[in-house]
Formats: C-alpha cells, structure tokens, sequence
C-alpha cells in the first residue's frame, strides 16, 4: 500500500469542491434522514432500533464518501 499524500488527505477531509457536490452530500443526509424518521415510527426502542441507526449513520457515511472521493472531485 502506497504511503498517504497531503491530496489523499485533503480528498479525505477536505470540504466539497463543487455546489453539485455540497447538494448531492445534503441529498444522502435528507434521504437517510426521513428514513430514519420513517423507521424510528415502525420500530421500537432498543438495541435493533439503535443499531439500525447506526447501519443508516453507516450508509451516509459511505454514501458521502463515494461522492467526495469520485474522480471529477480530485
């Protein structure tokens, strides 16, 4: 495995590069989001609801990352 440079962290870390991309990041949020409202209305408190949280706040961050480290973003 190649050592990180300061462009993989910045493509890491970094804020978006493009209004498309701050829109499609707040896309993936406003998504997960009412799904998150939707399934918290069917389901009750405990350890599977909290973990669905969890596996939803894992999809936004995947999902986010896809978009910040796609090629037209480097």
């Amino acid at each position: 495995m190649a050592a990180l440079d300061e462009d993989d962290l910045a493509l890491r870390f970094g804020p978006p590069k493009t209004d498309a991309t701050r829109e499609a990041h707040q896309e993936v949020r406003s998504v997960l989001y009412e799904a998150a409202l939707a399934l918290m209305n069917e389901t009750k408190p405990g350890r599977e609801q909290s973990l669905m949280v969890t596996a939803l706040e894992e999809a936004m961050f995947w999902a986010n990352a896809s978009i910040a480290r796609s090629p037209e973003n480097q």
